[in-house]
């Protein structure tokens, strides 16, 4: 099963550093159903590009909490066993929940499929995203807005070989 965890890039740092994105229970996203019918699709591709938002969002809420983190939202596809990653069945209809997994066993990087990170010049965008936030959830609709032109900028995807350039080892 393909899950979507999000993170910020001293995150990803640590989990190139450690080899781990975290041990479970780890809080991912990924198609479920309540996401499927959510986004009233068949396509799997569609569906789990919905998924991959909504992991770029809960990067957002980590960016939000960290304020000396790099303004760029970061999402790591990874592939799990079938049946490792759970939707919690009591927050199946919350909004703030849909696409939201719980992985019950440790994350090795080393399962990644790909990096998806924003680019340099969706900065400031994120960085008023991440201000607005608070504001955003309290339902503030300009806020709103604000938080909503992070969406606007699409996640570049990077092979997994690529993360030492992203994290400032590379050449």
């Amino acid at each position: 099963m393909r899950v979507y965890v999000p993170l910020t890039l001293s995150g990803l740092a640590e989990a190139y550093k450690t080899g781990e994105l975290g041990s479970g229970p780890l809080v991912a996203y990924a198609v479920t159903p309540a996401l499927r019918e959510w986004y009233l699709s068949d396509d799997i591709e569609e569906l789990e590009y919905a998924a991959l938002n909504r992991a770029a969002l809960a990067s957002l809420r980590l960016l939000a909490a960290d304020p000396e983190a790099v303004r760029r939202r970061v999402v790591v596809a990874v592939d799990v066993p079938d049946g490792s990653a759970l939707a919690d069945p009591d927050r199946g209809l919350d909004p703030a929940a849909l696409g939201e997994v719980r992985v019950d066993r440790d994350v090795r990087l080393g399962k990644a499929a790909a990096v998806h990170v924003d680019a340099s010049e969706a900065e400031p965008d994120v960085t008023a995203a991440a201000e607005a936030l608070a504001a955003a959830d309290g339902g503030d609709d300009d806020a709103h807005f604000v938080v909503d032109g992070a969406g606007d900028h699409e996640l570049l995807w990077f092979a997994t070989q690529e993360i030492p350039n992203l994290i400032g080892l590379g050449d």
